[in-house]
């Protein structure tokens, strides 16, 4: 009996298996970078939405977006001197367009709300301390952040062969969008008390640093991504933390009214 149809066969289901299990990993690959590169928009997207139903966005802070923007807009300039995964650099730019968009809408929302009241403008130009990052028009805004990028671009394209420049700029990026919780948990702690916090974005951040940190990890990704990863998650769930123990605090007190906490 000739044995070569066998061997053909067992050949040919062999390889099918694999093409199988090759297809599998490539579509968990594909979703798992889409879920990095636009995962981190997502959170906004209720906040977008309630802001342009209530036109209202004292629950919002710009400084939100400043932080992020500064903080992926470094990342940006690190991938220049050190190659990571390509997903990481694409969630930069998405994050980047996400905050613009949510500073545009909180400007014009907030210059709506005070039509008919005579407000002196404040600009970018005025370099104004005391009114920084408090300017009037959208304007402003983005030529403070060209300033910036000019600035971080031309050092980048100047010492990107600087080693120790290099992973100091992979470390900021990272360690300022890991401390973006940090003064809503200070202000937790101020106030003692949550009240006017959005619960469900701080989850959506924790759910998301979690995935964030796992995926650098598994993608090898630099090691600064990996510790300011897990340093966000730990700075999320002391929020969640401190959720449950002023509400504890609250119910011990037998429901004794405590501070409103503005979100930041």
């Amino acid at each position: 009996m000739d044995p070569t149809p066998i061997l053909k066969t067992t050949s040919v289901s062999v390889s099918s298996v694999f093409t199988v299990k090759d297809l599998f990993f490539l579509l968990v690959s594909w979703i798992s970078s889409g879920a990095m590169i636009f995962g981190g928009a997502v959170p906004y997207i209720p906040q977008y939405r309630d802001i342009k139903k209530t036109d209202n966005a004292d629950g919002f802070s710009t400084h939100v977006c400043l932080v992020l923007t500064v903080a992926n807009i470094l990342r940006v300039m690190f991938w220049f001197g050190r190659r990571f995964e390509t997903p990481l650099l694409l969630q930069s730019f998405i994050m980047i367009i996400t905050m613009m968009v949510m500073l545009n809408l909180c400007i014009k929302v907030k210059n709506k709300a005070k039509d008919g009241h005579q407000q002196k403008q404040r600009n970018f130009t005025d370099f104004d301390l005391n009114y920084f990052w408090k300017w009037t028009n959208f304007e402003d805004y983005a030529q403070a952040l060209g300033c910036f990028v000019i600035f971080i671009g031309y050092s980048t394209y100047i010492l990107q062969n600087v080693s120790i420049y290099v992973e100091t700029l992979g470390f900021l990026a990272v360690f300022v969008e890991a401390m973006l919780g940090m003064p809503q948990f200070l202000k937790n702690y101020q106030n003692k008390s949550t009240v006017g916090m959005s619960i469900q974005m701080v989850c959506m951040w924790t759910s998301g640093d979690i995935f964030k940190t796992v995926y650098f990890i598994l993608k090898s990704a630099p090691l600064q991504f990996s510790i300011c990863g897990a340093l966000q998650v730990c700075v999320d769930i002391s929020i969640l933390v401190q959720v449950w123990w002023y509400k504890k605090l609250a119910a011990d007190k037998g429901g004794t009214k405590v501070k409103k906490s503005n979100y930041i």
